[in-house]
């Protein structure tokens, strides 16, 4: 498990497309099928990431409180199955399941989409407005495993909240952390 800090791709970049299968339903999804009247949050995650997993619970609690405002959400799993096998599609949608995600978990075998966003490291999060923008990436909050501060999702769930209010987003943003992404 290295430590890995997000890209921070340039604010403003414009969401890159994907069509991706979505382990849940079986179904392929694109940016559009997934894109909320509001904006779009993209989560690059995957299963067996200690960082992932100590926030999964706020992940789910994200979904619950902001898709219902508008806000569509993605995850995405790029890691190399091959090498980490409790990463594959199999084992994603177990998790999913386990998890109740009320979002897609979509698998990017070739790992195209998870370079195109410049993703680096799970989890990875990147909010895009309702023109497709990005307008925040970076930490869900200063919670990591071991440094007993509680998982709140604070940074994002603010970011979020000035997005749906029409508010600026502050661009004084934090590096999300995590393991890397295991490339092929």
């Amino acid at each position: 498990m290295a430590l890995t800090p997000s890209n921070m791709l340039p604010l403003g970049t414009r969401a890159p497309g994907f069509i991706l299968p979505d382990v849940i339903s079986g179904r392929d999804v694109s940016l559009a099928d997934v894109v909320g009247p509001h904006g779009l949050l993209v989560m690059f995650i995957c299963n067996h990431c200690p960082y992932v997993k100590h926030v999964q619970e706020e992940l789910v609690r994200l979904s619950n409180d902001y898709q219902q405002k508008g806000i569509g959400m993605v995850a995405i799993s790029a890691n190399d199955v091959e090498a980490y096998p409790e990463d594959s599609p199999e084992a994603m949608r177990e998790e999913a399941k386990k998890w109740q995600y009320a979002f897609p978990y979509l698998y990017d075998e070739s790992q195209q989409v998870a370079r195109a966003y410049d993703a680096a490291c799970t989890p990875d999060f990147y909010l895009f407005n309702k023109n497709l923008e990005l307008v925040y990436r970076g930490q869900l909050d200063k919670s990591r495993p071991g440094n007993d501060i509680p998982v709140t999702g604070e940074d994002l769930r603010a970011a979020l909240d000035d997005l749906l209010m029409g508010n600026p987003i502050s661009t004084e943003q934090f590096p999300s952390v995590g393991c890397n992404i295991k490339w092929k």
